[in-house]
Formats: structure tokens, C-alpha cells, sequence
């Protein structure tokens, strides 16, 4: 699929494999691959800016968190963890995830 060298940390590389868009992300070392399609609306999920959140704390505070590891939609805004697909506002929402392998220095998503 790619080296690990081509895809740093906070990178992302949008690859067709097998006829599908994919998204392979690197999120402080680790990698991920989501389906780049929105399971809202189908946009390209992908293609949206990787950001962070903001969270609400219990005494109402607010905070910002997951930097580098939120993907937010580019049509509607949603917000999709990367590492796991889910989305904050509904997770009942999930971006469809591959799995992905790091062997030597090649990064491998299987579909």
C-alpha cells in the first residue's frame, strides 16, 4: 500500500483498493483506514480536515481533546474518531474501518 516513511505522523494518503476510496491515516504512529465515505451522507469523509474536539466537562467546562485524531466531514461536519470509526455525535454512525498491518516498513490495509 505505502511505506511507513510516506505517511508521517498526521498524514493521510486517500488510495483505491479493490475498487474501494480509503483513507489511511496516521495518528501519532499508529495507522488507520476508514472508508471515504460519510455513513451520513455519503460525502467524502476523507477529504475532510483531521482535527480535535471540543468536549463539555461535567461542571460545564470546556475542553479541547483528540487533536489529530477526529475527522470531520466535509458536507455536514460530523465528526468521526479515526481510530475506531465512530461518530461523536451518534455512534450509531460509524465509518466503515479496514484493518491495518505494519510489516518492516510497508503499511497494509486489507479489504
Amino acid at each position: 500500500m505505502c511505506r511507513v516513511p510516506d505517511l508521517p505522523p498526521g498524514d493521510r494518503l486517500i488510495v483505491d483498493l479493490g475498487g474501494r476510496s480509503v483513507g489511511v491515516f496516521n495518528v501519532a504512529g499508529r495507522f488507520y483506514a476508514l472508508r471515504n465515505g460519510c455513513p451520513h451522507k455519503g460525502g467524502a469523509l476523507c477529504e475532510g480536515p483531521v482535527c480535535g474536539t471540543t468536549l463539555v466537562g461535567e461542571d460545564g467546562t470546556f475542553s479541547y481533546a483528540y487533536e489529530g485524531r477526529i475527522l470531520r466531514c466535509a458536507w455536514h461536519g460530523w465528526e468521526f474518531d479515526i481510530t475506531n470509526g465512530k461518530a461523536l455525535a451518534d455512534p450509531s454512525f460509524q465509518a466503515r474501518t479496514y484493518p491495518v498491518t505494519v510489516e518492516g516498513d510497508r503499511v497494509l490495509v486489507t479489504i
